[in-house]
């Protein structure tokens, strides 16, 4: 019996020190960017991205998982490069560009004759069903102020496979559809 007594404590030890001995590693992660285009010199119109704001729970270094219905979890180890709030904004910009040729889409500056954006994001996750989601709303303000659109977004994108890497590139992918969805909607108010 003295053998046994002492072989629990030393495989605990072993296997403590096994755990502490094996560093995580950080990644990092940004999301996929689209083509660039060159803005027109010639464009007709002008949008000004007047501010993209984000839920508290989504400014933060982790990539965000909803784990159930009511359960996210931020990562530790696997984190965005650069500020999520940069990414969409600079993101968005670029997809506008691209979608609307006849349009100057410019960050926040005042500009008189500009039509404004206000974007919130509200999701922008993986999912437990595997899905990556990207949700909110989004206003589009005249040139007078008036409120021209106020409308909610939802997208969701299936990942092609596991893991953090097929979960960005899904996230980046769910911003094209939103990107999609408001060129629309903004040729079809101007």
């Amino acid at each position: 019996m003295r053998p046994t007594r002492l072989l629990f404590p030393l495989l605990l030890l072993l296997w403590l020190a096994g755990c502490a001995g094996s560093p995580s590693s950080t990644l990092r992660y940004t999301l996929p960017s689209p083509p660039v285009s060159e803005e027109s010199v010639a464009a007709s119109h002008t949008l000004v991205l007047d501010s993209l704001e984000l839920a508290s729970f989504l400014d933060s270094e982790g990539i965000v998982l909803q784990r159930s219905d009511i359960l996210l979890h931020q990562a530790n180890s696997h984190l965005w490069a650069e500020d999520l709030e940069r990414q969409l904004t600079r993101g968005l910009r670029q997809r506008l560009t691209n979608r609307l040729p006849d349009t100057r889409v410019l960050g926040t500056a005042s500009n008189a004759d500009a039509l404004s954006l206000r974007v919130e994001v509200d999701q922008f996750q993986g999912r437990y069903d595997g899905m990556a989601v990207a949700g909110g709303r989004w206003q589009l303000h005249s040139v007078d102020g008036e409120l021209l659109a106020f409308e909610p977004f939802q997208a969701t994108v299936a990942l092609e496979s596991d893991g953090y890497p097929a979960l960005v590139r899904a996230l980046g992918r769910s911003w094209d559809q939103v990107a999609d969805a408001m060129a629309e909607r903004i040729e079809a108010l101007r």
